[in-house]
């Protein structure tokens, strides 16, 4: 395990080690179950003060939950159902003052300018029109341009969008979220169903006196919050190197592997797993695992990226963030565009002997196809001796390179007991970029293509494959050319 110190500010190291050993026992403490799992998560949204947004099918607790949080921290809390409501009840019934030539909104009990937390249950059945109001509201704090100056918490829950179910229970009207509307929360906690829950959570569910009870701690949970915010706020300026590494590889592991994760995400990513880490007071593998599960925004738009693939990104990002190797070989590896793969090669690269090193790494790790692309793109510069790479790594690229050069770009159709040697689509795809091509461009990428075609690598959205490759070959030209 990695040794790393959050030490929130006016705790002892006892305290904290006393607050990790309780993680999973603050929701039940306010009579909330079966969140045990993901608590570290909803915390963290506490602590970042950032949007969270809680999914599960109806009657999991998920109002129930964040009502209660606003109990126990005793903030002025407004309950918004998003399927009803319309924009007066959110700012008031607007009033024209004359003599100053302003509008001002008349405020009821239910209108969110004195709100401190803010709940738009039901956020995936509300009218498009109302949704892209509510978007400044998640996102910056305002309502029609005018910030809501008390306004600390805003969360919001929804059932699964239609047709992610696949079955019976299929909530017809919850509708997908807007991306752009998604990728303003923070954080995305999944809500358990009865089937999830262990046998002591669904006795203190089936309890009856927990119906209409008002979530009181003592304020356990309050007073935590306190040290833990002035802690996250101190630590803000000083990231440890080992969260920003873990982020920066773990978001170009998924965007390899085909999910795309916003910059802006990063930086999100990264506060909720420095509130996390302040939280335990310590570094775990499994925290940042489930802060990492809970960061994606794509199951509320109605996918869910395979857990395999988010697993083996985490363990190589851990893997990268932990290892004593130099700085300048976690960025190489982990950066998904060849062009800045080869530039990080040239500028921070220190030796021939570090370059090989680094290369080997590289074809022994990387997916084929780009393993394949960064080859055919630096073996002409390393043999000349223009690239920061000794004789055997030379000899790793040219094994790769050399077979894509002898392409003399005749390809054989043959269809060997009812199967053929190049997928129909796959030629399809590359045929159609080709042809967008010419000169010295087009021959490039129809030697590579047609290498990729021969010995089966596939090569998914050629077009911009082939974009990334042109950028790095002109790279080696401008920096190696004397």
């Amino acid at each position: 395990m990695t040794t790393l110190s959050f030490e929130p500010a006016g705790q002892d190291s006892a305290t904290a080690r006393s607050e990790a050993h309780k993680l999973g026992k603050f929701l039940p403490g306010l009579g909330v179950y079966g969140f045990d799992d993901f608590e570290i998560a909803i915390l963290a949204a506490l602590v970042t003060e950032d949007p969270l947004l809680l999914i599960g099918r109806s009657g999991t607790g998920k109002t129930y939950l964040l009502n209660s949080l606003s109990e126990a921290l005793a903030l002025e809390h407004r309950h918004y159902n998003a399927s009803l409501i319309s924009f007066d009840d959110l700012v008031g019934f607007p009033f024209p003052e004359q003599e100053q030539g302003t509008v001002r909104f008349l405020e009821t009990p239910a209108t969110v300018w004195p709100a401190e937390s803010v709940l738009i249950d039901e956020i995936s059945r509300c009218k498009p029109e109302h949704q892209n109001r509510l978007f400044a509201l998640v996102h910056e704090r305002r309502i029609q341009g005018i910030a809501l100056s008390n306004l600390r918490f805003r969360w919001a829950a929804m059932n699964p969008p239609s047709g992610d179910q696949g079955g019976d229970d299929d909530y017809l009207g919850s509708e997908p979220l807007d991306p752009a509307l998604a990728d303003r929360f923070s954080l995305f906690v999944e809500a358990a169903d009865w089937e999830r829950l262990s046998e002591q959570e669904r006795r203190a569910i089936a309890t009856p006196a927990g119906e209409g009870r008002i979530a009181d701690d003592d304020g356990v949970l309050a007073d935590a919050l306190k040290r833990w915010r002035h802690a996250f706020v101190a630590q803000l300026e000083r990231c440890p190197s080992h969260l920003l590494d873990y982020v920066t590889a773990v978001t170009n592991h998924l965007v390899v592997a085909g999910i795309r994760i916003s910059p802006r995400r990063t930086r999100l990513l990264a506060r909720s797993l420095l509130a996390a880490g302040i939280i335990i007071g310590d570094v775990r593998e499994d925290i940042y695992l489930t802060i990492l599960r809970c960061s994606l925004p794509h199951k509320a738009w109605g996918q869910q990226p395979p857990f395999e693939i988010v697993q083996a990104a985490h363990r190589a990002a851990w893997d990268t963030a932990s290892s004593t190797q130099a700085a300048w070989v976690h960025a190489f590896l982990s950066e998904p565009s060849i062009a800045r793969k080869v530039e990080i090669l040239l500028d921070r690269c220190p030796s021939a002997d570090a370059g090989t090193q680094a290369v080997a790494q590289l074809l022994a790790s990387e997916r084929k196809d780009r393993a394949t692309a960064f080859a055919y793109v630096t073996y002409p510069a390393a043999s000349a001796g223009h690239l920061p790479i000794g004789a055997e790594g030379v000899n790793d690229l040219a094994r790769i390179a050399g077979p894509i050069l002898e392409v003399d770009g005749h390809l054989e159709w043959s269809q060997p007991h009812g199967t053929s040697t190049i997928q129909p689509a796959e030629l399809t795809r590359v045929a159609r970029h080709l042809q967008t091509l010419s000169g010295s461009r087009l021959s490039r990428a129809r030697q590579f293509f047609y290498h990729c075609l021969v010995e089966r690598v596939p090569v998914e959205r050629p077009e911009r494959f082939e974009e990334d490759i042109k950028d790095a070959i002109e790279l080696i030209r401008a920096r190696v050319q004397p």
